[in-house]
């Protein structure tokens, strides 16, 4: 538990529904004064009341009567870190309740952990809506948001439809062929476009139609049964999508619609800093793992890094879950802040007496319905099994997969629909690597896992076949501190150094997010092209002397260095080789430079120049016979060469000698020459 300040804990029976876990909380909670009670809402709320009012730190178990505490905290003026934790359904009401103290001393430490708050975006609707379809369901749909909105109807090859006596809004024709952009800032291109004739007399006509016209809108109601505008459309703000032969959907599309007027906060959920991004260098392309998996076109390249659109990003994390360099990362919590709650949640549970640790990750608007029915229904989460909420389960990289295994967890699940919401290839491949370094070490064969269901009886199966591997542990206690690279390079230390039959090495699938290079070093010429198209620093240079040196914990695997080099002698080797992350940078080659012959400064190196040399000499006009002098340009500096360039008359362009022109004259004596010595 963070203690930065005193703290009091009220842990709460809920009128005796559940165990009293004081005790268990005290032993794990050092340092905080706990307090346990049976009805600190009702009949218990005056010791509430004098907690809030001794200025000190308060956490309190119980989320159902947060609101209570809130009002009767701003009404006492407490301006102290009031936080809740919910050890109810998650533990209390169990048939594992009798050994579930532990877990609620390790969930409530966990809530006293501060979490840090995401930069908010702020999308503006002024309630502009296109409705877009073929027939008069979209015809109906604007009539009915005409009072609150500014509709315009778009048709696309319309259908039979009988005009209107009165217009109060346009109908216009037109196919939409492009769409772009978010609530409040909506583009389209419209093809075939048409204004109806005001004669429509049976059924309304169009006039001379165009193509490539362009239109603007806040909201999209999409009534019109084909495919939809954007990827992953049901994530997309402002864009409402129904098939118009459901009248119940189409109904909850038009509400959904009305609403969306004002302005609408949501998270900056990835903090990008293009300085890390590896996707690119001089037009090569290295890195695309982000691009590959954001299911809402979000992002894009922008010349040597990517672009975010926070107003079209979703928050799925993917992107910052693959990201190997920790440009994109997630914040809602960042990567440290989420290491930490885990940390202080796995050491808290052990100190407080608990065994055989399961993290359970999942969300909120799946996860914790399905964990609360659980509770209610059923037979609850057993006593090991602690939960973890987090925004989205795909935002889980390789890090936080690991560290709970470092800490002493046996076992790490994460919680997903049957039918999710965001693609689970990104959070599916962390795994795998997760899977393999643990069982590689020793930590048992699937750690890491994945559970989709929709039903809490499911739920409850799956967590009663996970047979956590009881083999002796030494658990690590390492502080996650700084970005995401710092944090997965002390992960797999840690890991490495916990681990129960630790390896040196572990090979890895190959597009992992991690390995080192193998070099050919006789081909190595160190022209250092690969140090310029490194994007992390795993490849660096040395002032004074000509070398190359790799550190294996900063490559990312990108592959820019393997395509810069000139002689193609870089080959990608995905791996985790423990030694090395553990290690300053190696050497990979060095050489001692050649010294020019007029200055002495050094240059270059003694084996690129000394070969130069040995292939132009008397093999090249320029340096042979009366040229082969020029060769002492080679040997020089590059101040020097231009000197004695510019002042001793060394033109590099000057070609041979040419042969004087042949004549009839030359010709003929030739000829009369040649017939002399014949005779």
């Amino acid at each position: 538990m963070s203690l930065d300040k005193r703290r009091t804990v009220l842990v709460c029976s809920c009128e005796r529904s559940m165990p009293r876990f004081g005790a268990s909380v005290a032993r794990g909670c050092k340092g905080a004064r706990v307090e346990a009670g049976d009805q600190f809402c009702g009949a218990e709320l005056d010791r509430v009341r004098s907690a809030l009012s001794g200025g000190e730190a308060v956490t309190i178990s119980c989320t159902q009567q947060a609101p209570l505490f809130g009002d009767l905290a701003e009404e006492l003026g407490f301006a102290g870190d009031l936080v809740f934790a919910n050890i109810r359904e998650t533990g209390g009401w169990s048939q594992d309740a009798a050994a579930a103290g532990p877990k609620a001393a390790a969930l409530l430490a966990m809530a006293a952990e501060p979490a840090s708050s995401p930069a908010l975006v702020t999308l503006s609707s002024n309630g502009v809506v296109l409705v877009y379809g073929c027939d008069a369901t979209a015809i109906d749909a604007g009539r009915q948001l005409a009072e609150k909105l500014d509709v315009t109807v778009l048709l696309s090859r319309p259908r039979d439809i009988a005009p209107h006596r009165v217009w109060d809004f346009p109908v216009m024709q037109g196919t939409i062929r492009q769409a772009r952009g978010h609530l409040g800032a909506f583009e389209l291109t419209v093809d075939d476009f048409a204004a109806p004739n005001p004669s429509s007399r049976d059924r309304l006509g169009f006039g001379i139609s165009r193509d490539g016209a362009v239109s603007n809108a806040d909201i999209i109601l999409d009534l019109s049964g084909g495919v939809p505008l954007f990827p992953a459309h049901e994530l997309r703000d402002g864009y409402v999508k129904a098939d118009p032969g459901d009248r119940a959907s189409v109904a909850v599309a038009i509400a959904r619609a009305a609403d969306l007027v004002g302005e609408f906060d949501k998270p900056r959920f990835i903090d990008f800093s293009a300085d890390l991004c590896a996707h690119s260098r001089s037009r090569i392309t290295g890195c695309t793992r982000c691009l590959d998996l954001c299911p809402t076109g979000a992002i894009a390249p922008a010349g040597d890094h990517v672009a975010i659109d926070a107003e079209v990003c979703a928050g799925c994390g993917s992107c910052a879950a693959a990201c190997p360099t920790g440009a994109a990362a997630y914040a809602v919590p960042d990567a440290e802040s989420l290491l930490r709650r885990l940390r202080t949640l796995l050491v808290t549970y052990r100190e407080a007496g608990g065994l055989d640790a399961i993290v359970f990750f999942h969300d909120l608007g799946h996860g914790e319905p399905l964990i609360d029915a659980l509770a209610r229904f059923g037979a609850g989460l057993p006593a090991n099994v602690l939960p973890v909420a987090v925004n989205e389960i795909t935002q889980l990289g390789v890090e936080a997969w690991t560290a709970p295994v470092a800490w002493g967890a046996c076992a790490v699940r994460a919680l997903s629909s049957a039918k999710p919401r965001h693609e689970l290839t990104g959070i599916t491949a962390n795994v795998a690597i997760a899977n393999l370094l643990s069982r590689s070490l020793g930590y048992g064969a699937e750690v890491c896992g994945l559970i989709e269901a929709d039903d809490p009886d499911l739920l409850a199966s799956a967590l009663d076949l996970i047979t956590p591997d009881v083999a002796s542990r030494r658990p690590a206690a390492f502080l996650p501190l700084g970005k995401k690279r710092s944090l997965l390079t002390s992960t797999m230390l840690e890991l490495h150094r916990a681990a129960p039959t630790p390896v040196d090495r572990v090979a890895l699938p190959a597009a992992a997010p991690f390995g080192g290079l193998d070099v050919n070093v006789e081909g190595c010429t160190l022209c250092l092209s690969c140090v310029s198209a490194c994007p992390t620093g795993a490849l660096s240079d040395s002032e004074q002397q000509p070398a190359l040196y790799f550190s294996e914990s900063a490559c990312v695997q990108c592959g820019l260095c393997a395509a810069t080099c000139p002689e193609k002698v870089i080959t990608l080797t995905p791996q985790v080789d423990f030694q090395a992350w553990g290690a300053r940078s190696r050497v990979v080659k060095q050489e001692q430079p050649y010294n020019c012959i007029r200055c002495a400064k050094p240059f270059g190196t003694r084996s690129t120049v000394e070969r130069i040399v040995a292939k132009l000499e008397g093999k090249h006009w320029m340096f042979a016979g009366e040229n082969a002098r020029r060769l002492d340009l080679v040997r020089m500096c590059d101040n020097c060469r231009v000197d004695a360039a510019m002042n001793e008359g060394f033109d590099p362009y000057a070609g041979p000698g040419r042969s004087p022109p042949r004549t009839t004259e030359d010709y003929l004596r030739e000829r009369k020459a040649s017939s002399d010595k014949a005779v």
